[in-house]
């Protein structure tokens, strides 16, 4: 019998809703939401009847029958640091997004709308591959400053879902494969998979790593530091600096990769030159993770928005080549991820993880 799933993905302006029949995709929408009714809410959290009523009226516009559903997924969001898989939305889980332990972030919304309309028909709720989700090795953890641990926090569920088709593909399974998966998108994330387990990647959301459409990356510290003291900037004007206006957006005032594209493309010396050191800042990074793996990869999968131009792969694979073949998945598909993690659960593949 089919399985019947509704999958809640949540962003700052807008709810993305996907209907699924097992892995076959029935129908999605983006909920776009304006800025005056955002602009409504004192917090994220209390968005939540305006999202959720929001959800329901589409699905009874579409005379879609809310108590048909077998599970309910939603995006999980900033919690703690967690290790990969299907969480089931305890109450633990529950009160940890609504308190937002690493963070307010519209994502949290996700497991909450998941685990009260799951309640409310007597259904499971779920979260799959939060970006919090933590494997790295305690080699890994440390930065050479001890109150400064690195953090895992990246493009889990997409690294995750491209990793995992890649094995089902070709036959074996995601625990015996070493991988490298490199996410390019709005921030770019390179990780080392080993035996199912990311035990390395940087961490995206304080631009760690090669630099990207916004994010400035692992830039001089030494100068950092003194720009910070310099009275120039503020706390939040720096921070904006590193996650927001930089890469891209700060050497060429775009973070559209199609635009950097097409002005290398037309004679730009300068964007071609910031195209190219974006590629080879990725693959300095995809060859420390190879060392992290030994040596040992079996593929190097490129996906996200990026993964898209041919340029990517042929730049990326000019450096790489000679470290694995290459496997692209261009974009990412988070809903069809989500609900594939709830169906892994519910066919009984592998069992909820409890938070």
């Amino acid at each position: 019998m089919a399985i019947k799933s509704l999958i809640i993905n949540p962003g700052s302006t807008s709810t993305k809703i996907g209907v699924f029949e097992d892995e076959n995709l029935l129908f999605e929408e983006t909920l776009r939401h304006s800025t005056e009714e955002i602009a409504q809410y004192a917090s994220i959290i209390d968005q939540k009847d305006f999202r959720k009523n929001i959800i329901l009226d589409f699905l009874k516009a579409k005379d879609f029958d809310v108590k048909s559903f077998d599970m309910i997924v939603g995006r999980g969001g900033l919690l703690k640091p967690i290790p990969g898989g299907t969480y089931t939305v305890s109450d633990e889980l529950l009160a940890d997004l609504k308190k937002g332990v690493q963070g307010q972030h519209a994502s949290n919304l996700g497991g909450i709308l998941a685990r009260e309309i799951g309640d409310e028909i007597g259904v499971p709720s779920y979260i799959v591959d939060p970006v919090v989700v933590d494997e790295l090795e305690p080699v890994a953890r440390l930065s050479g400053m001890p109150e400064l641990p690195r953090r895992s926090i990246f493009h889990a569920l997409n690294q995750k879902a491209v990793a995992r088709r890649y094995a089902k593909e070709h036959g074996v399974k995601y625990e015996d494969l070493n991988l490298i998966v490199i996410h390019l998108g709005g921030g770019v994330s390179v990780g080392a998979h080993s035996q199912g387990k990311v035990v390395d990647v940087n961490n995206i959301l304080d631009g760690e790593g090669a630099f990207s459409p916004e994010r400035a990356g692992t830039v001089p510290v030494g100068d950092l530091v003194k720009m910070c003291y310099s009275g120039k900037y503020t706390e939040k004007e720096v921070y904006k600096k590193i996650c927001g206006n930089g890469g891209l957006n700060a050497y060429l005032h775009t973070n559209d990769f199609r635009d950097m594209q097409k002005m290398a493309e037309e004679g730009d010396e300068y964007a071609a030159l910031v195209r190219d050191a974006f590629f080879y800042q990725i693959s300095k990074d995809a060859g420390a993770m190879a060392a992290v793996l030994n040596g040992k990869v079996d593929q190097i999968i490129l996906t996200g928005g990026i993964a898209y131009a041919p340029v990517t792969r042929k730049m990326l694979e000019e450096k790489l080549g000679w470290i694995a073949p290459f496997t692209v998945y261009p974009g990412e598909d988070e809903l069809l991820a989500l609900a594939q993690g709830g169906l892994r659960v519910i066919r009984g593949e592998e069992a909820a993880k409890e938070y």
